[in-house]
C-alpha cells in the first residue's frame, strides 16, 4: 500500500494530501529511510513521522482498504512519541 494512502486509511492524517506533503518535505521515515508518498508500506514497517515539533514512531500491523474509526487503531503500534525540542539561542 502507498504511503500517503496508509497514513490516511490508518487516520495519522486527515487527508491523503496531507500525507503526500509530509513525505515530499521529507517528514516520514519507513525503517530509517526517508520516504516518498509512493513508498510501499509493508506489515511490520516502522514509521517515523515529523509533525511540527512531535515525533511519531509507529509499527504497522494491518494493511486495509478502507476501515472504520475504531478499526484504524488497530493498523498501527504506537512505539513511542515525543515532543522534540527546539535549541534556545542566546
Amino acid at each position: 500500500m502507498r504511503l500517503d494512502k496508509y497514513l490516511k486509511v490508518a487516520r495519522i492524517s486527515k487527508r491523503r494530501a496531507i500525507g503526500k506533503e509530509l513525505a515530499d518535505n521529507q517528514r516520514v521515515l519507513i525503517n530509517g529511510r526517508i520516504a516518498k508518498p509512493s513508498s510501499e508500506v509493508k506489515e511490520n514497517d516502522i514509521l517515523t513521522i515529523y509533525f511540527g515539533q512531535k515525533e511519531l514512531t509507529i509499527r504497522v500491523l494491518m494493511l486495509a482498504k478502507q476501515v472504520n474509526k475504531q478499526q484504524a487503531n488497530l493498523m498501527f503500534e504506537v512505539i513511542e512519541e515525543k515532543k522534540r525540542e527546539e535549541k534556545e539561542s542566546e
